[in-house]
């Protein structure tokens, strides 16, 4: 018998790879590149602006490969991905499989919250057009449920479903 859509959206054997971290330490300051980051329960990542301020946008994920997708929009060789103002670039997972998941990455579990819809910055910063190619590549949002360190190299993979207060990654 074929898997119903829900066991089918609740499995997620793929696992990502964390390639690149940011935080930025003021509004309008420029994104602070870390090789590894804290991750703390009810406040964020350390060193961000929105640390403690709201625990739905606490941390800010986008997929490498929507990375590559808004240069070719762009008609670009690459983007730097501090220009997205987005804290974590992970490849090889869909992020948007994680919609109302938990997820361990490096010592950390997060939980997903929303997406991270582009702002009216992204037309200054990628240029005309940024805002509406980055429309439904802009990623995630999360909150961070137990901290932990983040470090580039680390796997980004769901926790068990329904696995209680141990957040058990699948294997």
């Amino acid at each position: 018998m074929a898997p119903t859509i829900h066991e089918l959206m609740d499995t997620l054997p793929q696992q990502g790879t964390v390639s690149w971290i940011g935080v930025r330490p003021a509004r309008g300051q420029a994104m602070d590149v870390q090789t590894e980051v804290l991750a703390t329960a009810g406040s964020g990542l350390a060193g961000d602006r929105f640390r403690a301020r709201n625990t739905d946008r606490e941390v800010t994920l986008i997929q490498a490969e929507h990375i590559i997708a808004l240069s070719s929009l762009l008609h670009r060789r690459a983007i730097d991905p501090a220009t997205l103002r987005r804290n974590i670039v992970v490849q090889g997972v869909n992020l948007l499989a994680l919609k109302g998941k938990t997820f361990r990455i490096g010592n950390a579990i997060l939980q997903h919250t929303g997406t991270a819809d582009p702002c009216s910055a992204m037309e200054a910063a990628l240029g005309p057009g940024g805002y509406n190619a980055m429309r439904g590549h802009g990623g995630i949002t999360a909150r961070v449920l137990e901290s932990g360190r983040i470090a580039v190299g680390d796997s980004v993979r769901q926790c068990v479903p329904d696995s209680g207060p141990a957040h058990k990654a699948r294997s």
